[in-house]
């Protein structure tokens, strides 16, 4: 990922979504050639200069303190994920280009992370990593996802990808009540996952296959929003029991960095604990083996 490029597109964005009314500037509404805020007037609420805002705006976030992206932060009137990816641009800004593009390599799951998702019987939980790859599984899991697992989200070559899954397959049309909802939160996941880490070759990658198979991607990624993606709800429509509305967790691991749980629960007496009864069932008579334990990509 460019830093300059991703710099540009992510102030531009955010500067133009916001109206002078907005801002508290209603007297400076009226004709107008730009959508939302100009530059000047960003400038004026950050309180830097309109040549500094303008050079920050152009990519170069190299050497901006800490009170400068808050005082952005503030006048774009970034939310909290927005923040922390301005600030994860600042980063890479200062790097410098030091770090480089580290080749797409193999990673096995640690068998204490396996065994810990085994050990979750009653939920499906699985490991992904920052560009949506489901590195580990359950069985539980396995069952929830038998539609990527049977069709490998449109590469059999690589890990189920959720992504791939989503933009590649139609069957995820049906999975995902609200998919429009659901295409929003993958590929804001993503773009988050790309601030924090711009030299993951494999993400870069993936988003260059998206972008060029799917115009459904492409245009939910030039819009550069940003989310976290931690704890909520989820609402599913499985091919076998129906819809499942579910609450979930998701952890990262302090001992793999980049990894994650997530953890899919079902409040008591609901008709998603019925279900999920039925899934365990139903998985166990179509499941002949274990989740998979072989080395996947990272």
């Amino acid at each position: 990922m460019d830093n300059r490029t991703e710099t540009r597109d992510f102030f531009s964005t955010r500067r133009a979504r916001i109206t002078p009314e907005q801002a508290g500037l209603a007297a400076y509404g009226g004709n107008r050639r730009v959508p939302g805020l100009r530059r000047g007037e960003v400038a004026m609420l950050a309180g830097v200069s309109v040549e500094y805002y303008t050079r920050l705006e152009r990519g170069n976030l190299a050497g901006a303190s800490e009170s400068v992206l808050e005082s952005l932060a503030n006048a774009l009137q970034l939310d909290e994920a927005e923040r922390d990816h301005l600030n994860d641009l600042a980063r890479a800004a200062n790097d410098g280009g030091r770090q480089r593009r580290r080749p797409v390599r193999k990673q096995a799951i640690r068998q204490g992370v396996q065994l810990t998702l085994d050990a979750i019987a009653q939920s499906p939980a699985f490991v992904r990593n920052g560009r949506l790859d489901i590195l580990a599984i359950n069985a539980l899991g396995r069952a929830l996802y038998s539609d990527i697992y049977s069709g490998q989200g449109g590469n059999s070559a690589e890990p189920p990808n959720l992504a791939r899954y989503l933009f590649f397959d139609e069957r995820s049309h049906d999975f995902y009540p609200d998919w429009e909802r659901a295409a929003n939160d993958t590929v804001a996941i993503m773009r988050t996952e790309a601030g924090r880490d711009p030299y993951d070759r494999g993400l870069t990658d993936l988003v260059g296959e998206l972008s060029t198979r799917s115009e459904e991607f492409r245009v939910r990624w030039a819009a550069h929003n940003v989310r976290q993606h931690y704890t909520g709800q989820k609402f599913f429509r499985h091919p076998i029991v129906g819809e499942l509305h579910m609450l979930y967790e998701a952890m990262e691991f302090s001992a793999d960095a980049g990894l994650t749980l997530t953890v899919y629960n079902a409040e008591p007496g609901t008709p998603t604990a019925d279900a999920f009864q039925l899934l365990a069932s139903w998985a166990a008579t179509t499941q002949s083996t274990p989740a998979a334990r072989e080395p996947a990509r990272d």
